[in-house]
């Protein structure tokens, strides 16, 4: 049996973490309108978005609040991350796209990470409130290969 600590510490880190990869597509699709990478930034802001819901929906369900100060440090984090050299001082650059879509791609990865995770959670018995996580699971594959797709075609930009 999973200890509830733990589990509500898990759970908040991934929480906080879409906040900032939210934040990232937001920015990233913002800079990139009118193009290839900009139309597929807005959708995955939109499923990211879905996902986070249903996060909060399976945090509330077992009784989690959201740790605030985790959010708020995940926002900051993000924040300061901006401040990186991209190779102009004032003006969005290709690199710019390019280091988003490879965070935006850990990011991925982390939340595929959590979903598996509940699953097999799930299958063991544990009680975690989901409709099953499969659909979650194959819709974050769908976005790592656009991702990667769009990253590659970006660093072809630089």
């Amino acid at each position: 049996m999973i200890e509830h600590k733990l589990l509500a510490i898990y759970l908040n880190d991934h929480y906080a973490a879409s906040q900032a990869a939210r934040d990232v597509a937001v920015r990233s699709a913002s800079s990139n309108q009118g193009n290839e990478f900009g139309d597929y930034l807005g959708q995955l802001v939109h499923e990211m978005e879905a996902e986070r819901t249903e996060l909060e929906r399976i945090m509330d369900a077992l009784g989690i609040a959201v740790d605030r100060f985790k959010v708020t440090g995940a926002w900051a984090a993000e924040k300061i991350g901006r401040l990186k050299l991209n190779g102009r001082l004032r003006e969005y650059s290709p690199l710019s796209r390019v280091i988003e879509l490879e965070g935006l791609s850990a990011g991925i990865n982390a939340k595929l990470g959590l979903w598996r995770g509940l699953q097999l959670l799930l299958g063991r018995g544990e009680v975690i409130p989901s409709d099953g996580f499969d659909h979650l699971i194959a819709q974050g594959e769908a976005q790592r290969a656009r991702v990667e797709e769009l990253r590659l075609k970006a660093i072809e930009l630089l």
